[in-house]
């Protein structure tokens, strides 16, 4: 930011103007009489010509003429700017130091860990408090422009307090590993354990991919597509830092260990979320096959309820619109289960929606399918913007966490509504981005790991890992 700067006023006269000198009659000539009004009116015009000058200069010079001591307010488009980076900063200090924590509560007991634990608690609280400032923000709220500028600041404010948690308990949790001294051999035994482990799943997730794409319509399986190859390519890139790490640990390089070993983590940690994706909606789909029979006798119900009692905000032709239209639902759903290859949770989350704008009380199975397909939307989405943070903007974060809050309050609908934005918005800002690191090079799975944000691309060398710890000490160097 610059400091702003303020025209200089022009002051006034400092006194009054001298009179001319009287004529003196005895022997004086005409030009002595004429002189010294040439001379008045000459100075006179200098002192205009100057006064001009100066004030044409103070108003289009560029440096400073005064200098306030208050510092200046950015424009709303820059604090817009800064809450969104703020957002985006402590979103991926929280994601990141959650998936090396992962790593630490398997070497110690949660005593020792507690602190780490409650540090990494109280920073997600705030970053979700400064997301919830931001989402009411876009929607107008508050309406007075002061009070807008203090909502911007509050969600600025709420990230830097996230930060100033993790980055306060980062020292404490290096000396608890001790990933550059003698703590290295347990942590990447613990990581080559994990790595070992996940490698068996990404074969049997390969399998189970491809039997949902034999038993289910395309759109069923669509939130997980690509995932077990890009597991494998967070593998690979596991492999080779894991070598490296061992290489280092043997050598007594203490820094590169660190650097390497906390790389691989990130990229084992993102492995196991891909994977987990295709193992939770294998077992989300055949939950919602055998549920939908069951939503479909749950919603003739509750049609017949609403056609008995009709709702007080709705005139007549738009309740008969309504039941028409959940009539419709239900037998375009029916058709699809003899059909053939259909998707189960699309099918629960259309009888949802339908009865939904009924208007009257849902029965419980359909409820409960409607809080499967909101569980399922919201993990895909929050999956998604996991393993590709490195891409993703405040906007796909925000409506993410406006999901969370929803689901955390049984509101499935609105919970599975801004999740599946969420996720829209999320592959745009990734469509957007594009892959920097079209070749890989000698690094084999480099730009899954910056797109990842594993690793921080703000070196040629794609910078260093991510890790616990807020935006000071996120990016500990460990140079190699």
């Amino acid at each position: 930011m610059t400091v702003g700067e303020r025209d200089p006023v022009p002051g006034g006269a400092v006194g009054p103007v001298a009179g001319a000198a009287a004529a003196e009659h005895d022997g004086t000539s005409a030009t002595d009489l004429v002189m010294p009004f040439v001379a008045l009116g000459v100075a006179g015009a200098l002192a205009g010509y100057g006064y001009l000058r100066r004030t044409r200069r103070a108003r289009t010079r560029t440096t400073p003429g005064v200098v306030s001591s208050a510092p200046p307010v950015p424009t709303s488009l820059e604090s817009e700017r800064q809450a969104r980076a703020a957002l985006v900063l402590a979103d991926d200090c929280v994601r990141g130091s959650e998936e090396e924590l992962s790593f630490v509560v398997e070497l110690f007991d949660e005593e020792t860990i507690e602190p780490f634990t409650h540090a990494l608690l109280a920073a997600r609280t705030e970053l979700s408090a400064a997301f919830a400032i931001w989402r009411r923000y876009e929607e107008g709220i508050p309406g007075d422009q002061d009070a807008r500028r203090q909502a911007l600041v509050g969600v600025i404010g709420r990230c830097a307090e996230a930060g100033r948690r993790l980055d306060a308990e980062a020292p404490a949790l290096d000396r608890l590993r001790g990933l550059e001294e003698e703590g290295a051999g347990a942590a990447l035994q613990v990581a080559e354990g994990r790595f070992r482990e996940l490698t068996a799943r990404t074969a049997e997730a390969q399998d189970t991919a491809a039997e949902l794409h034999r038993r289910y319509a395309p759109s069923a399986t669509a939130p997980v597509t690509g995932y077990v190859e890009q597991a494998k390519d967070r593998l690979v890139f596991a492999t080779s830092r894991l070598n490296e790490a061992r290489q280092a640990a043997d050598a007594q390089d203490g820094a590169r260990t660190a650097r390497h070993l906390r790389a691989a983590e990130g990229a084992v940690a993102q492995a196991g979320v891909l994977i987990r994706g295709v193992e939770r909606l294998s077992a989300q789909l055949r939950e919602a096959s055998v549920l939908v029979p069951a939503a479909l006798t749950g919603g003739e119900a509750e049609i017949a309820e609403a056609r008995k009692a009709r709702s007080a905000s709705l005139t007549a032709g738009e309740s008969h619109a309504r039941l028409a239209h959940a009539d419709g639902v239900l037998a375009a759903v029916r058709t699809e289960l003899t059909g053939g290859p259909y998707d189960p949770l699309d099918s629960l989350r259309r009888i949802a929606r339908a009865v939904e704008r009924l208007e009257v009380r849902r029965s419980g199975v359909v409820r409960a399918a409607a809080l499967l397909v909101a569980r399922g939307t919201v993990g895909e989405a929050e999956d998604f913007v996991g393993v590709h943070r490195g891409a993703v903007g405040a906007q796909a974060r925000a409506r993410l966490a406006e999901a969370i809050r929803a689901l955390g309050s049984d509101a499935a609908d609105e919970a599975d509504r801004a999740a599946r934005q969420a996720r829209e918005l999320a592959e745009r800002d990734v469509l957007a981005h594009g892959n920097p690191y079209a070749q890989d090079g000698p690094t084999v799975g480099l730009a899954g790991a910056v797109l990842g944000g594993i690793l921080l691309a703000e070196d040629p060398d794609a910078g260093p890992p991510t890790s616990y710890g807020g935006p000071s000490t996120r990016a500990r160097r460990h140079l190699p």
